[in-house]
């Protein structure tokens, strides 16, 4: 019995071994569960990135920060940053490296398909969309992280190293030129899933060479040789450069559909608290000094003592101040095109022509890849690209606009050079990080700021601040970052390429 029983043992034994032995044979098959997803079609991804990564430069948030320190928008006490008060900016950091994310996931999943048809020009136009990522990531805060990010998510790092922007963009003009190189006619695209472009390659490439342009100009006060390379390469390449508003890089909208499908600045109006509607004085002023005919189509008309106008309020008030603002006298956005579910929807934009343009006359007055005398020619179908977006839809410019606001004849280079950034900064309204890239760079237009002393006594903010998340998950590569700004990570640090004097 005993011998018996033994035996019995060691057949259960081995039975037990063989039954491991074939679960663990199949063990990942048998623990994934079978409606689980563990692969993602590249352009259902790159259909969320561009719409995401669009909205996010014209949502609620950063209209009423960055948009009120560059005087757009004129934020009150629901929106502390405005008045100069610091915050970590932990939701931008955070959208921008999931988008970042999902970028990584379309190059896995057209991995080994880097130089045939079927991913090469996918691949390109993901990696140029990347690049613009990483520009308006780092522009707005400096040092980030960028050769360390995690490539694979079988392989994760939660501590990469805060790479200098004085590296990263050079990184970012190589990576551009190579994505450009790859890009064919005739190649799979992303079709209708590419809501800038319909899948259309050589569209792609003028963005491509249109992103190059920008980089360059950004580098102008900090690395003057590389800009100027940049530039010119861009200026004189045959691959082109947006030229036309049929050219814009834009993503469509929807105002009859949910909430997230419509533009984000009517999307403000619709969901958003009614403190963070107003203009800011500094731009209507700005359009009433020039009596510029898309005043009455940006901003809302108010009657005071019964003679109608238009008037921003005051940025960065004090509690005083703003306890003392009649809201009835001051306007928002137009409430029949910006902030109506009536009028027809307005795009909205990651890059336009009349951007390019006013690049173009800056780079003319510069002599790289043009002459000065270019330079009246560029700057006016700027703007006259800009007077024809929506929801101004202006076929011409005024014979009065045209000499009196916008004719270089007779300045000097740096007030030609005002004169450009000032309507760039007009042609901005909704972008507001790019606008506060551009107005960092440039000096223009000329801000004073608001009275309230916030956190900076009284000085326009430069930068944003790192995620608080970075402090806690990535303390001794923030330290490293931080330890290299003048000001530590704070609103008046500069970034690398914010120099001019």
């Amino acid at each position: 019995m005993k011998t018996k029983m033994i035996k019995n043992r060691f057949v259960i034994a081995l039975v037990s071994v063989a039954t491991f032995s074939a679960c663990t044979k199949d063990f990942e098959k048998i623990n994934t569960p079978p409606t689980s997803v563990t692969t993602i079609d590249p352009a259902l991804l790159m259909a969320r990135i561009l719409r995401d990564g669009t909205f996010q430069e014209s949502g609620e948030l950063p209209n009423n920060k960055f948009g009120s320190w560059i005087q757009h928008w004129a934020g009150g006490p629901v929106v502390p940053v405005s008045r100069y008060f610091e915050g970590p900016e932990n939701l931008i950091w955070s959208q921008h490296f999931t988008l970042l994310r999902n970028i990584i996931q379309i190059k896995n999943e057209l991995s080994g398909k880097e130089e045939s048809p079927e991913g090469r020009s996918k691949l390109a136009i993901t990696e140029l969309y990347e690049v613009y990522l990483y520009q308006r990531l780092t522009d707005l805060f400096g040092d980030i992280p960028y050769s360390e990010i995690t490539k694979d998510s079988k392989e994760i790092n939660r501590t990469p190293k805060f790479d200098k922007q004085e590296d990263i963009y050079p990184a970012l003009v190589i990576k551009v030129d190579a994505a450009l190189a790859r890009l064919t006619v005739g190649d799979q695209s992303y079709g209708s899933s590419d809501f800038f472009y319909g899948g259309n390659i050589d569209k792609w490439k003028k963005f491509g060479n249109s992103l190059k342009l920008k980089l360059g100009m950004r580098m102008r006060y900090a690395n003057l040789s590389l800009a100027q390379k940049t530039v010119t390469e861009a200026m004189t390449s045959p691959l082109g450069l947006i030229s036309s508003n049929s050219d814009n890089a834009a993503v469509p909208t929807f105002n009859n559909a949910q909430a997230e499908n419509q533009n984000p600045i009517l999307r403000q109006m619709t969901t958003g608290s009614a403190d963070l509607r107003y203009l800011a004085n500094t731009l209507v002023n700005k359009l009433k000094e020039y009596n510029d005919p898309r005043l009455g189509l940006l901003a809302e008309p108010v009657t005071i003592g019964g003679v109608t106008t238009y008037q921003g309020i005051g940025v960065a008030l004090t509690d005083n101040e703003l306890s003392q603002l009649i809201r009835a006298n001051y306007s928002t956005a137009n409430k029949s095109t910006w902030f109506s579910l009536n009028f027809a929807p307005i795009p909205s934009y990651a890059m336009t022509y009349s951007d390019i343009c006013f690049y173009k006359a800056e780079a003319a007055l510069l002599g790289w890849g043009a002459t000065s005398t270019n330079a009246q020619s560029f700057f006016t179908d700027g703007v006259k690209a800009a007077f024809a977006l929506p929801p101004y839809n202006l076929t011409s410019i005024p014979s009065s606009y045209e000499q009196n606001v916008i004719n270089l004849n007779g300045l000097t280079d740096e007030q030609k050079m005002e004169k450009i950034a000032t309507q760039k900064w007009i042609s901005l309204f909704g972008r507001d990080m790019e606008a506060f890239a551009e107005w960092r760079r440039t000096g223009y237009p000329k801000l004073t700021p608001g009275p309230n002393p916030g956190s900076t006594n009284r000085q326009i903010p430069r930068r944003a601040i790192y995620s608080s998340e970075e402090a806690e998950l990535n303390q001794t590569n923030l330290k490293d970052a931080v330890s290299r700004m003048q000001n530590g990570d704070s609103f008046l640090s500069k970034v690398w390429w914010d120099k001019k004097q």
